[in-house]
């Protein structure tokens, strides 16, 4: 047991102190009734900041008696040192922090403790350089204690059977992991009533928003070759007085359509804009796959100290600062029609321990971006399984940006002013299909401008593409419906998301003939025609001889 706690002293090299937890008054204050020395019935419950799981080590930095007066105040009486090794380390504290104070005696060095460390209550944080944070970091890096009762580790935030007299907490590094931080300095003044504390740090968070029209929110849909809005907005951790300097990342991930501005970058801290020369870097850089392949962008955001950041902008970076980048990122032809969409994601990288340069990292928060196409078949009327090869020109009717209306699509999903410039979609000559790429909620207005041979050209029509997401930004649903009176084409409802393809059927009616085709009826009907014109012929002559003859009588 004293080989394991040796060894967890051993770790508190790397501990970090947070907020200190209760005051150091009332240590020189007289005892009406005393404890014998040694006794080991305290206990002290560490209550868990939320999102945290760590454990704690506690070393004894007094012997003392502990006892309630007549108003249960906690008195505090015969201080004396726990051991040498802690005598030592507090001594040279406060020695470095104050030159002038002689301390001989544990009664001298709880003398300066009361009068420079006990405004550091349950709620108040201390600095990364006051001196209830340099004693806590001395007395942590104290080992081989020559008796381990002057040492303990909580098991679920508890710590039993603790002998009387006055107790430094801080968090057991080792415990520190994924997204959790470490505590403040914790005091304790054990007795034998049990002491109940809540450590006093937070766990920075990050959220991130992408902009649709004129609002923010989890999910956007966009057009090939538009500029998405991201923001990104990060915390930081009530204890941030704690660090000397705060090291400070946002690590975001864009799909393999969304292609990052590094130009764009804006970054603020409490509202107030952070000049990105010396304060802050940006790095792109695409990330592979097995093949070697792009598999999507990484965008960094970096501040080695958040602290000399905020100070170079005029800003005092507390525990309710917000830190907001903003950028843009393209959404290009590689753009992913799939139910997942292109999604963005950002962890934020920070320092969990004032010790060390160990970072923390924050649970990541997503945005998708969608993009829509038509998945369009060709048929005849009333025969499905005829395929047709047919040509479309799409223009843009009304998409929710004024800057579209009226453009036509291109073959990779952008848009040009002119219908001269725009794509023609040929549907192939077997399966009668083809895909428009680049759509977004709104109308669109399709036209046929290559019409199957033998067959009646459709009169041009609009479609409206209507998306439906549940609360979480998820895509559930995706709609394709034709304007009334399109009764040549059809399109499919998708519910069962596992594309963002939606299914549309353009039918063309056969061309009508003369009643009668081939060579042989049409010869017959010139027959008939002139055997009536030759017997008309003959009876006009007949008709003619009749009325000379008439006039010679």
């Amino acid at each position: 047991m004293y080989k394991r706690q040796s060894k967890n002293i051993a770790r508190l090299a790397v501990t970090a102190g947070l907020t200190a937890a209760l005051s150091f008054g009332g240590v020189m204050a007289p005892v009406t009734m005393a404890l014998a020395e040694g006794d080991a019935n305290g206990s002290v419950t560490i209550g868990k900041a939320l999102g945290n799981d760590t454990e704690f080590m506690g070393y004894k930095i007094f012997d003392a008696d502990v006892a309630k007066d007549e108003n249960r105040q906690t008195l505090v009486s015969n201080i004396a040192w726990a051991n040498d090794k802690v005598e030592v380390a507090v001594k040279e504290a406060i020695k470095e922090f104050d030159t002038h104070a002689n301390i001989a005696t544990a009664q001298d060095a709880a003398d300066w403790i009361s009068k420079n460390v006990m405004h550091t209550g349950k709620t108040t944080s201390v600095a990364s350089d006051s001196a209830a944070y340099k004693i806590a970091a001395a007395v942590a890096k104290v080992t081989d204690l020559g008796d381990p009762s002057d040492c303990a580790a909580t098991s679920n935030g508890v710590a039993n059977n603790l002998s009387h007299g006055y107790w430094l907490f801080v968090t057991d590094a080792l415990t520190v992991a994924g997204t959790e931080t470490a505590t403040a300095p914790i005091f304790a003044v054990v007795g034998d009533e049990a002491v109940s504390i809540t450590e006093k740090t937070s766990i920075p968070t990050v959220d991130k928003q992408v902009r649709e029209g004129d609002a923010w929110g989890k999910v956007s849909d966009s057009q090939i070759g538009e500029k998405i809005e991201y923001e990104l907005i990060g915390t930081v951790a009530d204890n941030i007085d704690t660090f000397a300097t705060y090291k400070y990342e946002f690590h975001d991930h864009l799909s393999v359509g969304l292609k990052a501005d590094k130009d764009s970058v804006a970054v603020t801290i409490d509202d107030k804009t952070v000049q990105p020369a010396g304060n802050y870097s940006v790095q792109v850089k695409d990330t592979y796959g097995e093949s070697n392949n792009v598999t999507g962008h990484d965008l960094t955001i970096s501040f080695d100290d958040l602290k000399a950041t905020a100070k170079a902008s005029n800003v005092t970076l507390t525990k309710t600062s917000k830190v907001v980048v903003t950028y843009k990122a393209e959404l290009t032809s590689d753009a992913e029609y799939t139910a997942t969409g292109n999604t963005n994601k950002v962890e934020l990288v920070y320092s969990n321990n004032p010790m060390t340069s160990v970072t923390g990292t924050s649970t990541s928060k997503e945005v998708t971006d969608y993009v829509f196409g038509l998945d369009i078949t060709k048929v005849e009327e009333g025969n499905q399984d005829k395929k047709l090869v047919a040509g479309f020109r799409v223009k843009v009717v009304n998409n929710g940006d004024s800057e579209s209306a009226g453009k036509w699509l291109k073959n990779d999903g952008t848009l040009v002013r002119t219908e001269e410039e725009a794509s023609e979609f040929m549907t192939d000559n077997e399966n009668g299909k083809v895909f428009i790429p680049g759509l977004v909620e709104g109308t669109y207005e399709i036209t046929e401008t290559t019409t199957p041979s033998g067959y009646n050209a459709i009169t041009p029509f609009q479609i409206t593409v209507t998306p439906t997401y549940d609360a979480t930004g998820t895509l559930t649903k995706l709609e394709a419906k034709p304007e009334p009176g399109s009764g040549m084409v059809t399109a499919e409802t998708v519910e069962h998301l596992t594309t963002t393809e939606i299914p549309v059927t353009i039918m063309n009616k056969k061309g009508s003939g003369l009643p009668l085709t081939g060579l042989n009826g049409v010869t017959f009907t010139w027959i008939a025609g002139g055997a009536v014109l030759c017997i008309g012929a003959a009876h006009l002559i007949r008709s003619r001889k009749q009325a000379e003859e008439s006039e010679q009588e």
